[in-house]
């Protein structure tokens, strides 16, 4: 991986952390969750205009990836209900880069060497150390785990299917920017099914912190996006994964959740990666 694209990963990884934070802070995980999409998708509808129309052969990839990331939010909203950030976005995020990398090397021949093969289990092996152990607050309960997990499924399935997608599109942002507003639409006929007309009320009054996740959101994704058209699917996904680390910095840090000498030690296993893959 060169250089550059090592370090947009990592500002992603930033932004990840970031959104997931806002979205944990003061605000209904429902609604939240749908301002998010709502900012997010605006902003990427704003976007088409400045980016390249995705080739023919990607669109049915965007419906898919669109579908993916709304029930990546959906069931994210039900673990959030449930747990707390330190818990669940360690689970959520962890089991990605191994699936991907897996499914990497037996469906699109992206073999890894075998630096790149450690430093994508050090990160995924330490996230999910993070996970297994918690830390110092409350035993997860068993739907936290299961809502975390399945969260954890439409994590890799859409990594998958945006780094194939995009590559097919022949346009990183023109990929991104068309599946976020698919993203949107299928979350506005999801909170519609599930709420109805009232899912919308009283979004007006949290725009300011809806708008700052959304464009985090926006900017992770589009960055990761565009990067698993520049290097392996397994290892951006991976390096992606790091924003558990800054998750675990805002929840200690900003959340004042309970953070124990477990989830440290499994940083550290997780910056091991990061340096190996640097390596």
């Amino acid at each position: 991986m060169e250089f550059p694209v090592f370090l947009a990963v990592l500002a992603a990884a930033v932004m990840h952390a970031g959104w997931n934070a806002v979205i944990k802070l003061d605000l209904d995980r429902f609604s939240a969750i749908l301002l998010l999409a709502l900012m997010q998708s605006g902003l990427a509808a704003g976007l088409l205009l400045f980016v390249d129309w995705p080739g023919l052969d990607a669109w049915g990839w965007i419906l898919v990836a669109g579908c993916l990331h709304a029930g990546y939010k959906i069931f994210l909203i039900r673990a959030y209900q449930h747990g707390d950030l330190g818990q669940v976005y360690p689970i959520a995020r962890g089991t990605a880069p191994l699936i991907v990398a897996v499914f990497g090397a037996l469906v699109l021949g992206e073999a890894l060497s075998v630096l790149a093969s450690a430093s994508v289990i050090a990160i995924g092996g330490g996230v999910m150390l993070m996970a297994m152990k918690g830390g110092a607050g409350p035993r997860m309960s068993r739907q936290t785990l299961v809502y975390a997990l399945i969260t954890a499924g439409f994590t890799a399935s859409y990594t998958m299917v945006d780094g194939v997608g995009a590559r097919l599109a022949g346009t990183a942002s023109g990929f991104a920017m068309w599946m976020f507003v698919a993203d949107g639409v299928v979350m506005v006929l999801y909170a519609l099914a599930v709420r109805g007309p009232v899912a919308f009320r009283g979004l007006r009054a949290s725009w300011r912190p809806g708008l700052i996740a959304g464009a985090l959101s926006l900017g992770s994704y589009w960055i990761a996006i565009w990067a698993m058209t520049q290097a392996p699917i397994a290892m951006v996904a991976a390096l992606r994964e790091t924003s558990v680390l800054f998750a675990i910095l805002i929840a200690a840090l900003v959340l004042r959740e309970p953070t124990g000498p477990w989830r440290w030690g499994a940083g550290g296993l997780i910056v091991a990666g990061v340096v190996l893959m640097r390596l």
